[in-house]
């Protein structure tokens, strides 16, 4: 009689177009950790499934913002956000205006700033004033910045 090899375990499949968002930095940031410490991020149907030092847990793909390199947000993707952000005064957590702040600051190129703050302009309804603002700031600083070094 012959035994037959054990099954490999299923691998989750992503199934969720919100995916396209997730990042390890964007993880770290939102649970407050350092890259460095979070080990394993995976995307299942309905949450991120993050495993790090001393820690796992689940993330809502509503919690993560969106980036570049992958499609635009949609209509979906504000549905999910808006019904996410009731508990936040329906604004964005403040998370999301100090992403985009790191982000910003690590631009290479003007192609890349212009990418980010197309971004933004799909989904600045959701930060405060205060927070567009200061992101506007920064986009100007580097510009300034870019073009200084064109030169």
């Amino acid at each position: 009689m012959l035994l037959a090899s054990p099954k490999p375990a299923p691998t989750p499949v992503v199934t969720n177009p919100q995916s396209r968002f997730v990042t390890k930095s964007a993880v770290a940031m939102h649970l407050k950790r350092s890259p460095d410490e979070i080990y394993k991020v995976n995307c299942w149907r309905y949450v991120v499934h993050v495993v790090g030092k001393k820690t796992s847990t689940f993330v809502s793909y509503a919690d993560l913002p969106p980036i570049v390199g992958v499609a635009l947000p949609n209509h979906r993707d504000v549905r999910a956000w808006r019904k996410r952000w009731k508990k936040y005064d329906h604004i964005a957590p403040l998370f999301w205006h100090n992403f985009y702040a790191e982000k910003l600051r690590q631009v290479k190129t003007m192609a890349e700033l212009q990418a980010w703050e197309e971004v933004l302009s799909y989904i600045g309804f959701g930060l405060p004033e205060s927070s567009r603002i200061e992101l506007e700031g920064i986009c100007g600083e580097m510009t300034h910045y870019l073009f200084g070094n064109v030169a």
